[in-house]
């Protein structure tokens, strides 16, 4: 995995699913986060080949609810993201999935309250040890690159003094959002604590925050020097945001449900990045709307 020059699909929760990744990728992400999947999750899985769809699922024993599903066409770019605090739980459940994904990524940045009890998430920010824990366990035992993706400390020297330990601990890019913990997404994106990251670190920087526009690219890097640059909402709300050539909202969202149709998306991720992309552009009032929250099967999806 390289990180030169590289637009990044963020990893997000119920939307980072296959259909939206290979949306993604067909517009242009040249790296695409699959959304954060909890290691306890992931342990309980079984890697199964789905011959019919020709995708490689990872499927919770005893239920047939597909935790992760990736394929062959994505297999050099798409990131498996993971939710621990734990390096042996960690390492167990990237095992499962390491000959069928690019890179390894620890969440390092989730602010939501489940994953801060939990240890995980923005709860590791303040636990370098364990950081350097998990990253050389994983480095150790796994030929896949192996990144984390962090958020902002209280102040920029403590995000750069964890961002030195970061890369000594051996990750291959660290990707840093923007934002501190308690910062809500209406809040501006902090483009120069960013850049203060990248000019003390040698690895590459993935640059998140307040990219709703393919200009946002080349805006954010010139800003922060960093070599990558990673979207999240702004993909969520058009995934053609990684072509220079924008596409209606209304062509990617059918393209969207078509994808989901191909892949056997589940309905429920299919419903709530719907749901998304219409509540930006539109209103759940209307119509369109009303028929996504009414849908009860992939079919009344597709009617929208």
């Amino acid at each position: 995995m390289e990180y030169k020059n590289k637009h990044v699909l963020a990893p997000m929760v119920r939307v980072g699913t296959l259909p939206f990744r290979l949306l993604a990728a067909q517009y242009g992400a040249d790296i695409t986060y699959g959304e954060e999947i909890i290691d306890h999750k992931m342990i309980k899985c079984d890697r199964h080949i789905n011959e019919y769809l020709g995708t490689t699922d990872f499927v919770e024993r005893g239920t047939e609810n597909v935790v992760f599903r990736t394929c062959p066409e994505e297999r050099n770019r798409v990131v498996f993201q993971m939710g621990t605090s734990n390096a042996v739980r960690a390492l167990t459940a990237a095992q499962l999935v390491s000959k069928d994904v690019a890179a390894i990524d620890i969440n390092m940045g989730c602010p939501k309250s489940f994953s801060i009890s939990g240890g995980m998430g923005a709860a590791l920010l303040s636990k370098p040890e364990l950081i350097h824990d998990i990253i050389t366990t994983l480095k150790r035992n796994l030929d896949n690159t192996i990144t984390c993706k962090i958020r902002l400390l209280k102040s920029s020297e403590d995000t750069v003094e964890l961002a030195r330990r970061i890369e000594k601990a051996g990750v291959s890019a660290l990707a840093v959002h923007g934002r501190r913990v308690p910062d809500r997404p209406r809040d501006p994106a902090k483009w120069d604590e960013i850049a203060d990251v990248v000019a003390a670190l040698s690895i590459p920087v993935i640059a998140n925050g307040d990219v709703f526009e393919y200009e946002d690219f080349e805006r954010i890097k010139g800003a922060t020097g960093a070599t990558c640059v990673m979207v999240a909402r702004g993909a969520l709300w058009n995934a053609s945001i990684f072509s220079p050539s924008k596409s209606s909202w209304e062509d990617v969202k059918r393209e969207y449900v078509r994808q989901c149709i191909l892949w056997d998306n589940d309905v429920k991720s299919t419903k709530h990045t719907l749901k998304e992309m219409i509540a930006h552009y539109s209103s759940l009032e209307l119509a369109e709307g009303k028929a996504v929250i009414k849908s009860a099967n992939t079919e009344n999806v597709a009617m929208v």
